[in-house]
């Protein structure tokens, strides 16, 4: 299978992982704060991770010269950009979220352009544009207004580290294999959220914990749309290119959207479906672009 193929099937199996998270999140979250719940959920995956280390016999022996660059990974991506979404979800709309974090392959190409000189073609703006497009149609006009703002501002903070990190890890040698890199990412960012943690951590209901919905919805957090879903993406990412690969992330809102329709019976108008065939239509654009 080309690695066009096979990538594109990596990130496309990522993002729609995340994409039927926030129905998880939306029961988890009225017990655990988002925060709280980012670093618990980084808790079971790297403990998730380990043990798939062991099972693999895998080496965790990473040269100096390339530390500083996992440890980038981890903050900005697995950091700041969960947390800003996190909070920027919170203080917005979903439908804000959904516009505003769309954006995020469009900066992977401009990042791209600029960290790795990659080519921009006319095939690959062409499928960020039909896809933009797509997402739109799907999550509707967000009315914005001033207490709004500030959510917004935390969501572009989060598509913005979202690219850059994507980006970064076309930069990793090729040597390390994407649960290495997803492993170090997250306990750096573990490592970043635990002092923001501790204090607030006694101020959790932990009786609510016993619940199935809640513990099982944090064990699936951890180890499906963490451990998982972060190896599928870097997996995904190592295959194709940076700026083709953002691409697949629109895959997000799309099955968010279907889930929501299928579990909670939202509301889906025609426009969906429209989205849909254009995010559909500039997916297959990229998958079919030669290297």
């Amino acid at each position: 299978m080309k690695n066009n193929t096979l990538g594109a099937i990596y990130l496309a199996l990522a993002a729609s992982i995340w994409g039927g998270m926030y129905i998880v999140v939306k029961v988890v979250v009225a017990v655990i704060p988002p925060l709280e719940l980012v670093w618990m959920r980084y808790v079971v995956a790297i403990i998730a991770l380990l043990v798939i280390g062991f099972i693999k016999r895998q080496s965790w022996k990473v040269h100096k010269r390339d530390l500083l660059l996992l440890v980038v990974i981890g903050v900005v991506g697995n950091a700041i950009s969960i947390v800003t979404q996190e909070y920027g979800t919170m203080l917005s709309s979903a439908q804000m979220g959904a516009i505003i974090t769309s954006s995020t392959p469009a900066f992977m190409v401009i990042f791209a352009r600029c960290l790795l000189k990659e080519r921009l073609t006319l095939k690959k703006i062409s499928s960020v544009v039909l896809a933009t497009v797509g997402v739109t149609l799907i999550v509707g006009n967000a009315h914005v207004d001033e207490s709004s703002q500030l959510g917004g501002i935390a969501l572009l903070i989060a598509a913005l580290t979202w690219a850059l990190m994507s980006v970064l890890i076309k930069r990793v040698p090729g040597q390390y294999s994407p649960l290495l890199v997803t492993t170090y990412s997250i306990l750096f960012a573990i490592i970043v959220l635990t002092p923001m943690v501790v204090g607030q951590l006694p101020q959790i209901d932990f009786s609510q914990l016993a619940r199935p919905k809640i513990w099982g919805g944090i064990l699936y957090l951890g180890i499906i749309s963490t451990a998982c879903a972060f190896i599928l993406w870097n997996r995904g990412l190592q295959l194709m290119n940076a700026s083709s690969g953002g691409l697949f992330f629109f895959f997000q809102p799309l099955v968010g959207t279907f889930l929501g329709w299928i579990l909670l019976g939202e509301q889906v108008g025609g426009t969906f479906w429209i989205g849909a065939l254009f995010i559909l239509i500039g997916v297959l654009l990229v998958i079919k672009e030669k290297k």
